[in-house]
């Protein structure tokens, strides 16, 4: 039906004026080890999110390529990120996996996610991790999916249990 706009996109835009960058960066931050990689959350909003990492040696492997730990800390935490636009604040990974393609060598490690569908009950959830390079060029490095559901919602119970 034309004009229509569907019940999932209306809650996806309400969580995501409620929840908004600075916020999102703000629950990045509470996580000691977003911290530690000094992760950044660059776009929240709309079925998508992306992070960011700036490469430094101490996220390396014995290679000089970013450690594989650091791609799946990406792409587990930018999902979740992306679900939280469709599913609210408080969510938890239910599970991903990830493809690694190539090695990560470049400046910045970008993680992008998006929502593939949400329901009530979980999210699934896609993201393509890039590196950026010294003149800005990008070349894919892994690719990951994942399920993201509702820390409280229906799937989840009642968290005080």
């Amino acid at each position: 039906m034309a004009g229509v706009v569907p019940k999932s996109a209306v809650r996806e835009s309400v969580v995501s004026a409620v929840l908004g960058l600075a916020a999102a960066q703000e629950a990045l931050d509470a996580q000691p080890f977003s911290r530690l990689v000094q992760a950044r959350i660059t776009e929240f909003g709309h079925g998508a999110a992306t992070l960011e990492i700036d490469i430094r040696e101490e996220l390396l492997q014995q290679h000089g390529f970013v450690h594989g730990g650091v791609l799946s800390y990406a792409a587990d935490n930018t999902l979740t990120f992306a679900a939280a636009t469709a599913l609210g604040p408080a969510v938890v990974t239910g599970g991903f996996s990830i493809q690694y393609l190539r090695p990560a060598v470049g400046r910045t490690l970008r993680a992008r996610a998006e929502v593939v569908q949400a329901g009530r009950r979980q999210a699934v959830c896609r993201c393509d991790l890039t590196v950026v390079g010294a003149e800005g060029e990008e070349s894919v490095c892994a690719v990951a999916q994942g399920t993201v559901l509702p820390l409280n919602g229906p799937a989840g119970g009642n968290a005080e249990g």
